[in-house]
């Protein structure tokens, strides 16, 4: 049976079962490992950009509107009492002198405020707690007419500015179709032949299109979203005969990661009705082929028995 799966005019590929190992190894651990690492990058970058910003911003503010006297003197530092106050910083080689009161005192300062206000298990919840509320305030706020046209306006500006434009777009595209609702809600999934005949494509029926079209075509037609790769948020929309289309066994969400990436991820159901094409067509060729051979030695032998069978002519 492994000898009818595999295509007849493909080459014979060598037997490695240690790097098919490794390989399968790879593919089991590779998606896992990315997620996470795709997960840690995105709060590192959210934590030196934003989260450290606010905390540091935080800290100045509350040590310049708050007296905190330090009784016990922090580990690494010398005071020296000659006429004025010297601390040396022994972590990052720098000298603070306090010679007016409300002075800034640095590192110690700093390390003060934040074990004291700025504890992570305070401050990570009240972090996200206010993001989103910031998010919610916003999108309220671009759902009326004015936060709409400020947005829109915003846009063209950022459109019009060079290379910062190309970058803005491609992240607006992801994110719009990440995080945006679906405004359009898709029915099926079907496969026509587009841009030509000969070339199936896969695309997402959206409605039954147009009654003019309708008429003009004399039967049923349905409008369809057709996908570019590999963002599925672009694409172009067409009308086409409901007998042309044909409907594919597989979910939207399928159907996305098939474009997406560019017909490498193939739905699990879609790959076993091909491999049992394949077998078939395999098992027929054979079948065919053996009963060729042993229909013509049937018939040779048919054959040589009637010529002995004959009589000779007188």
């Amino acid at each position: 049976m492994d000898n009818f799966v595999q295509s007849a005019d493909a080459p014979q590929k060598p037997h490695r079962p240690f790097r098919r190992a490794v390989l399968r190894g790879l593919a089991i651990l590779m998606p896992p490992l990315l997620t996470v690492a795709l997960f840690i990058w995105a709060w590192s970058v959210v934590e030196t950009s934003v989260l450290r910003p606010i905390e540091s911003l935080t800290s100045d503010l509350i040590a310049l509107y708050t007296r905190h006297p330090v009784t016990k003197e922090p580990t690494g530092e010398k005071a020296v009492v000659d006429g004025e106050l010297t601390i040396t910083d022994e972590h990052a080689n720098r000298v603070y002198t306090r010679n007016k009161e409300g002075a800034w005192v640095g590192y110690y300062t700093d390390e003060y405020i934040r074990g004291e206000y700025l504890q992570r298990r305070i401050v990570l919840p009240l972090f996200v707690s206010v993001f989103l509320l910031v998010s919610y305030l916003i999108g309220k706020f671009v759902a009326a007419g004015v936060g709409r046209m400020l947005v829109n306006g915003s846009e063209v500006l950022i459109q019009r500015l060079p290379l910062v434009s190309n970058v803005y777009g491609a992240v607006k595209q992801v994110t719009d179709f990440v995080l945006t609702e679906r405004e359009i809600e898709f029915n099926r999934v079907v496969a026509v032949e587009y841009p030509r005949k000969g070339i199936w494509s896969i695309g997402f029926v959206t409605g039954e299109s147009m009654a003019d079209i309708r008429a003009a075509a004399n039967e049923p037609v349905l409008s369809v979203l057709m996908p570019t790769s590999p963002m599925p948020v672009t694409g172009f929309t067409v009308t086409v005969m409901k007998s042309e289309a044909v409907d594919l066994n597989i979910t939207i969400d399928q159907a996305i990661q098939f474009v997406v990436s560019c017909g490498v991820v193939v739905p699990r159901q879609q790959q076993k009705s091909l491999e049992m094409e394949r077998i078939s067509n395999h098992v027929s060729a054979a079948i065919a082929q053996h009963g060729g051979d042993n229909g013509s030695s049937e018939n040779g032998k048919r054959a040589d028995e009637r010529t002995d069978n004959v009589e000779p002519s007188k």
